[in-house]
């Protein structure tokens, strides 16, 4: 009985909303009562109290720089979209074109973006448009991966069905495809805004006047550890709520691909 209650709270909905806030919470108090406990200085680890602080003192620039970082990231990431569900329908549904580019992709992948923004920095100057295009170039890659997985993977006797069926190709994709692939999609939008975020910030550090990454840079700069994680903070509350408008969209428009 104890663990059949047990398993029925764990399951509940408040527990699946209550346990990750009680964690947090936790952790912050712990993280507190270390840096009070050990006397850490702030310019090595500041309390939790002292980035609410910092916070509440630094909020204009902080939401100023963190709104550019937002559309940054937002206008990158849509590229990324657009581009990489294209390119993961073409090669997902012909296995030369799989076999012959997935390889030139993964070489691609490996270089380190940072190594990349010098470049862009030659060709488009200081500002938004390096940025931009390092989110959307470190972001593309897991949207092909998936979207062409998503196709490529079709289990072959529902295709035969629909064939014994007369369907053409592109009844096919539409019918089945494109439903084969939105869970792997809607995992690739996750995977993806959180490492355009890493892109946009990245090279705003090097190639821009604004920005969550330009401000943490300038805080380094003036030795604002506390600033510095203030600009961690904004980072973070960004990408869970994109994060969580895609994992929203993922439920309410791929309910069936859940087991529960």
């Amino acid at each position: 009985m104890k663990k059949t209650r047990w398993t029925a709270l764990t399951q509940s909905k408040s527990f699946e909303i209550g346990a990750p806030i009680g964690i947090f919470v936790g952790a912050l108090l712990i993280w507190q009562l270390i840096c009070v406990w050990a006397n850490i200085p702030e310019y090595f680890l500041p309390t939790p109290l002292k980035i609410a602080e910092t916070l509440v003192t630094y909020e204009e620039a902080l939401l100023e720089n963190g709104w550019q970082t937002l559309k940054t990231t937002v206008i990158g990431f849509a590229i990324s979209v657009v581009f990489g569900v294209a390119v993961g329908a073409i090669i997902g549904n012909s296995k030369t074109l799989y076999n012959a580019l997935y390889p030139l992709f993964i070489a691609f992948e490996t270089v380190p973006k940072v190594a990349v923004v010098p470049i862009l920095v030659l060709w488009f100057g200081i500002g938004t448009t390096p940025a931009i295009i390092t989110a959307w170039i470190i972001s593309f890659f897991p949207i092909v991966v998936n979207v062409s997985t998503g196709l490529a993977t079709l289990e072959p006797e529902v295709v035969d069905v629909m064939r014994a069926l007369k369907a053409s190709k592109r009844q096919i994709l539409f019918k089945v495809g494109i439903p084969n692939t939105l869970p792997y999609f809607f995992g690739a939008l996750k995977i993806s805004i959180t490492l355009a975020f890493v892109g946009s910030v990245v090279a705003e550090t090097v190639a821009a006047n604004s920005g969550i990454g330009h401000l943490m840079l300038s805080a380094q700069a003036n030795f604002d550890v506390p600033l510095m994680f203030a600009g961690m903070v904004v980072l973070a509350v960004e990408g869970l709520a994109m994060y969580t408008v895609f994992a929203v969209l993922e439920k309410r428009m791929t309910r069936w691909a859940f087991r529960n």
